[in-house]
Order: C-alpha cells, then sequence, then structure tokens
C-alpha cells in the first residue's frame, strides 16, 4: 500500500513536471532540449556540484559534462561560482531563469499547497511536513545527493 501510493505520488509529480517541460522545449530562441532540462534538473537536486560530481553522477565524461554546462551557461540557465572552500573549484549553479522556467511559480502546485493546508489539521499538516523532511533525508542519503543548508 505505502509503495503504491508512494509511487503514484511521484508519477503524479513528474508528469506535471514533464508536461511543463514538453510545453517549453524548443519553443523559442534559447530554449531548453529535453536532455538540457534532464542535466539542469540534476544539478538542482545535487545542490551545486562539482562538473566531476555531476559528469560521475551522470555516468559521463568529463569532456561531455564541460561540452553540456558550457551549453547551458550560454543560454543562462546555469553559472559557475567559486567554492567557499577551495577557491580553485567551481561549483554549478542554476540561475534564477531556471528556477522560473523549474517551476518555483508554478500555479498548479500552489493551488495543491493551498488545497492542503485547507484540507488538513494543523496537527496533520505538521506530521505531514515532519514525514516528507524524513523522506528527503532518506533519498538524499540513498542516493548520496548533498544536504541542503537550510
Amino acid at each position: 500500500m505505502l509503495f503504491e501510493s508512494f509511487e503514484e505520488l511521484y508519477l503524479l509529480l513528474r508528469a506535471n513536471y514533464y508536461r511543463r517541460v514538453a510545453a517549453e522545449v524548443g519553443t523559442r530562441k534559447g530554449s531548453l532540449s529535453a536532455t538540457e532540462c534532464f542535466c539542469l534538473e540534476i544539478i538542482l537536486l545535487m545542490d551545486r556540484p562539482t562538473l566531476s560530481a555531476f559528469a560521475s553522477f551522470l555516468g559521463i565524461s568529463l569532456p561531455s559534462a564541460n561540452y553540456r554546462v558550457n551549453s547551458l551557461i550560454e543560454k543562462g540557465y546555469l553559472v559557475k561560482v567559486a567554492s567557499e572552500q577551495d577557491k580553485r573549484e567551481s561549483l554549478l549553479q542554476v540561475t534564477a531563469k531556471y528556477k522560473d522556467f523549474y517551476g518555483g511559480n508554478n500555479p498548479e502546485v500552489h493551488r495543491l499547497i493551498r488545497r492542503i493546508e485547507k484540507d488538513f489539521s494543523p496537527e496533520d499538516l505538521a506530521a505531514l511536513i515532519r514525514m516528507i523532511d524524513r523522506v528527503i533525508i532518506l533519498l538524499r542519503e540513498a542516493h548520496q545527493i548533498g544536504e541542503k543548508d537550510e
């Protein structure tokens, strides 16, 4: 029961994202390809990885990763920022332009959140938030994706 419910929730969230991506891919100058959307999503989820960490995560060569990253930088969806720990190292960071595209302003998600806040009691809402936060921790541990500094 838990597996089926979780899988359905995951698939519905992914379907919403891919529907938005499909509507945008190739529709205007400088738009993203499906592969570029995938790369940006991975970079966002990895939370500012190095180029080598990104390449390693995808199992692609460094030159291939570098080519993809440079294309995304040229389009304004990605920047390289100096690491605070090691100034010689660059971290990949998505830009506000991508976050807007990705769905930071997704009206469907905002409507869903408002419905959840309306339909759930404050106690159930607090429990839901705790459970989601715990699931995020478990997923990050399982997939070795960096912790957010929040």
